[in-house]
Formats: C-alpha cells, structure tokens, sequence
C-alpha cells in the first residue's frame, strides 16, 4: 500500500487506485473495532470516578453537604435533607455499576438527568464548572447511545443468555 506523506504532516492514499483506498479504509475500521472497547471503559471509568468522588466527598462531612443543600443547592421540589441523601446515594451507588458496565443505559440516563439537575440547582457556577458539567453529559450520552461496549458485565450477561 503506497501512502503519502503531505507537507502537514498527514498521510494519504493517492487516488489513482480505488483498491488501496478500499484496503486502507478497512483497515481503519479494524483499528476502531479494536479499541472501541476501551474508549468504552475508558468514558465510563471517567465519568464514573467523577460523580463517585462527589459522592465520597459528600459522606466525608455530612453537616457540610446537609448544609449546602439547605443553603446552596436549590433543588426543586424536595426537601434539603432528602435532597442530600438522594444526591449522595445516586453518585455513590450509579457510577460504580456505570463503570461495571452492569445497568449501563439506565445508569448513565439517571446519570444524566441527575447532571442537568446539579446544574439547575447551583446558581453559582462558574463557567469552567458548566463546561464540566457539559463535557460529563455528552460522555453520559455516548454511553448511554453506544451502549456499554465488550468491557462490561452487560455484554458478557447478553453473551451468556442471548435474548
């Protein structure tokens, strides 16, 4: 296979032979069938340590998040209390099965709902703040539309009682 090195630095096939573009094109997929599993673990292993160290913090001073519930975080509809005890167990008990990859879709659109949520009930977030919180949906997305991928308890129970 004849490639090209352009002055950019990227590579191309030249044109004049279909053939090699076909060749090159399925090689490409091959390469992205054999590392979609682990970008796939890899989403979930981030975002998941994200909101489970929310969580971890949380539980660390329970006056504090009660707190800052009944003073910062206004989160419609629920009592501040409730509010804490909710929050904390969503990110301490769905990231842990989002990066099992057990529950995978629903982990992640409870995750998500819960994101936007986070959001909506903290007024002062800063700009950096709403672009993490952004960055996290759109990972939340991707797994919640992908699905899960090879590397997760999902897969290997869809394998062992195909439905």
């Amino acid at each position: 296979m004849d490639l090209v090195a352009n002055r950019n630095g990227s590579i191309s096939v030249p044109a004049d032979n279909p053939g090699r573009i076909v060749r090159c094109a399925q090689l490409a997929l091959r390469a992205a069938e054999w590392l979609a599993p682990g970008l796939d673990f890899g989403i979930r292993l981030l975002v998941g340590s994200v909101f489970f160290q929310s969580g971890l913090t949380k539980i660390a001073s329970w006056s504090s998040t009660v707190a800052l519930f009944e003073n910062e975080y206004a989160v419609p509809g629920l009592p501040p209390e409730v509010a804490a005890y909710l929050g904390t167990g969503v990110e301490l008990f769905l990231p842990v099965l989002l990066v099992l990859g057990l529950g995978t879709r629903l982990s992640a659109a409870v995750l998500f709902v819960f994101n936007i949520i986070a959001v909506i009930s903290y007024p002062d977030l800063s700009e950096v703040g709403l672009k993490d919180h952004q960055y996290w949906g759109l990972l939340l997305l991707v797994t919640l539309f992908h699905g899960p991928g090879k590397l997760s308890l999902d897969h290997l129970i869809r394998r062992k009682f195909p439905v």
